[in-house]
């Protein structure tokens, strides 16, 4: 049945560039009658803050988002990719929506911290991990039994599409096609979308290789499979668009290795395990989580003299461009007890990776495999994992592109495009300006 009331799609796509909407007709014929303007990413430009900030309109020394993982300093462990929605500590936009009207109800598809949250309908991966250690596929769903549902209509979701060697457009074809369903049954109000195909071959093979271009034309054809599903799922009601860049990747040709630099500067401690060698939290005095083009470095007890060690070790350290501790770190709004003592920000074209091993036949078993939990940090390399060996090779200098960084340069700007005018406000915006723009499609004022 028709509604009147206006709804919102928002499609959150990493890696959209304004030069790729050339190559996208089904997206330009989408936002031919509406708006676009330049968006730019906060620091640290990566898939957990991002969103947060999307979805909360605030940074993460506020909403405490401060990387794709978090370590704990009363536990020492690192948690990567696994948490849930509760560590996101500022209200998200089906919050405000539910505290204006019962009647905006919102889904929310594929977002990463999205397990747990307020939205009326969910859907996020969440294998079951096996005593074995071997993972059966499911996703966490809201209402419980939805997956099912998706399940015996689509089969289960692609996971081993969704990151990884095998990444492909069959991850993102089934949120797509899972959308649609999810919208015939509940047409929210909100449906907040995220769409992850770009990611892969341009951090692979760089944004402008052929395959990053051909997923550019992949994408496009996805989501005109959604506009079309999602006008008939919403019966003719009526639906404003949102697209919006999570981030830009960038090309990269150098790569910093912070914990080596640790290793080597006497701060950072590892232990012997059966010939190999794993970090050791509990007696480094220094080490770093890296992301991508960031890194947060935890300092043991903060102690000044240590940071400063830590300060003038990076400060001239090429692919480096800032080096933030103490109240420096507001400067990119990054002072947050989550965060660590030091933060080292890359310059455009640089990135950093995990390993703190000088000698490969030393590396750690799980630095070998695709495995996104028990690596301290974000790893690329595992999209080059040779087919051959089924083993992912110890070689950063493989990676094409990243993100992350500051947005300094035109190439490192995304973009928001709208269905309709009036929707964007007419001047460039950032990634936290899309929450006032998704409530104020609600009359919602922000912080009103």
């Amino acid at each position: 049945m028709k509604s009147d009331m206006n709804n919102l799609v928002f499609l959150s796509v990493p890696g959209l560039r304004p030069i790729d909407i050339d190559q996208m007709p089904r997206l330009g014929a989408l936002v031919a009658g509406g708006e676009r303007q330049p968006l730019s990413a906060s620091f640290p430009a990566v898939t957990w803050p991002v969103q947060a900030n999307m979805l909360t309109g605030c940074r993460p020394n506020q909403h405490g988002v401060v990387s794709n993982g978090f370590y704990w300093r009363e536990s020492q462990q690192v948690e990567m990719w696994t948490a849930w929605n509760e560590k996101i500590l500022a209200p998200q936009v089906w919050d405000l929506m539910h505290q204006h009207s019962p009647e905006n109800t919102s889904a929310v598809w594929f977002p990463m911290l999205s397990k747990g949250c307020g939205a009326d309908y969910v859907c996020m991966p969440a294998p079951v991990h096996n005593p074995d250690g071997s993972e059966s596929l499911w996703c966490y769903t809201k209402p419980s039994e939805l997956y099912g549902d998706l399940q015996s209509e689509l089969g289960h979701f692609p996971l081993h599409n969704f990151w990884g060697p095998l990444s492909s457009i069959h991850s993102t074809a089934w949120i797509v096609d899972a959308a649609v369903l999810a919208a015939s049954r509940f047409q929210p109000r909100l449906f907040f979308i995220y769409l992850p195909h770009l990611d892969y071959a341009a951090q692979k093979n760089g944004p402008d290789s052929p395959e990053a271009l051909q997923a550019v034309g992949e994408l496009d054809n996805l989501i005109g499979r959604l506009v079309d599903g999602l006008q008939e799922a919403y019966d003719g009601s009526e639906l404003t668009w949102l697209v919006a860049s999570e981030y830009v990747i960038t090309e990269v040709e150098h790569v910093v290795y912070p914990n080596r630099l640790l290793r080597d500067a006497g701060l950072l401690a590892v232990r012997e395990e059966n010939g190999r060698e794993q970090l050791d939290l509990a007696a480094s005095r220094a080490w770093a989580l890296v992301d991508h083009q960031a890194a947060n470095l935890f300092v043991k007890d903060a102690d000044p003299g240590v940071i400063d060690k830590v300060v003038r070790l990076f400060g001239q350290q090429q692919g480096i461009a800032e080096v933030l501790a103490g109240p420096r770190r507001a400067n990119r709004a990054m002072d947050h007890e989550r965060a660590g003592e030091v933060i080292l920000v890359s310059s455009p074209h640089s990135w950093q990776a995990y390993y703190w091993w000088n000698d490969d036949a030393r590396a750690p078993d799980f630095a070998r495999t695709v495995d996104i939990h028990r690596k301290p940090g974000y790893d690329p390399v595992e999209l080059h994992l040779d087919q051959a060996t089924k083993g992912v090779p110890l070689d950063a200098t493989l990676v094409r592109g990243s993100h992350g960084a500051p947005v300094q340069l035109e190439s490192q700007y995304g973009i928001v495009l709208s269905s309709k005018p009036g929707v964007l406000g007419g001047k460039p915006l950032a990634d936290v300006d899309m929450a006032g723009v998704m409530l104020r499609q609600f009359g919602i004022q922000p912080g009103g």
